[in-house]
């Protein structure tokens, strides 16, 4: 059983991907700080970097992703300027889905945890397609080890 998000606590170098995005003025909100929408926004950022990287999203292929489910936590508050690392894990391989594990973090402070599940489907006709054995044995490359 994969636990919530606010059970876990994973340290930062222990993610197989990191990411990086700017924090922008724009981003802010009237209490001064990145308003709370762009936090999905950021997780997005990792879990398309790790498609990219594993040469999973491409315009040519007959499979994309889509989220099936997503739970955030969020722990403090982010502050203009700087930047958020984002970092994400794989904790569960399914038949079509992927379970990941995501935090981000602002100056080695975790801000926010996400589990997020998704899915790959056929572009046409948008039903799950089961993992290819190669596809299955390349995404276990960014499993976590245990959790």
């Amino acid at each position: 059983m994969i636990k919530p998000a606010r059970e876990w606590d994973i340290p930062l170098g222990e993610f197989p991907l990191l990411s990086t995005d700017k924090l922008r003025y724009a981003d802010t909100d009237r209490q001064g700080h990145i308003n709370n929408a762009l936090f999905s926004t950021f997780l997005e950022t990792g879990r398309v970097e790790l498609l990219q990287h594993l040469d999973l999203i491409k315009d040519s292929s007959p499979f994309s992703f889509v989220i099936a489910s997503l739970q955030l936590d969020f722990m403090q508050q982010l502050y203009w300027p700087g930047q958020v690392h984002i970092a994400t894990g794989i904790s569960k391989l399914g038949r079509s889905s992927i379970h990941l594990h995501q935090a981000l973090f602002q100056d080695q402070q975790c801000v926010a945890r996400a589990n997020t599940v998704i899915v790959q489907i056929e572009n046409i006709g948008s039903k799950a397609v089961p993992f290819s054995e190669d596809r299955r044995q390349l995404l276990m490359s960014y499993q976590f080890s245990e959790i």
